[in-house]
């Protein structure tokens, strides 16, 4: 997989909107094979950084704490 993409979960350690973005965007990127998005793409690509995003904060903050 991306090997760039660092774990947002950690003990003491609340994940920040823009620590997910970075994730989904280094995913989307990794996924779709584009650094950068053609004009007619960029759209879809933004898209589906900004959902991806927000579907990982959502996992992240209802996960229980480990060891919990």
């Amino acid at each position: 997989m991306c090997r760039s993409i660092k774990t947002l979960r950690g003990p003491g350690h609340s994940p920040k909107e823009e620590e997910a973005l970075a994730a989904a965007l280094q995913y989307v990127r990794k996924i779709s094979g584009y650094r950068q998005p053609s004009q007619s793409n960029t759209r879809a690509f933004n898209a589906a950084v900004e959902e991806i995003a927000a579907v990982s904060l959502r996992l992240l903050r209802s996960l229980s704490p480990r060891g919990a």
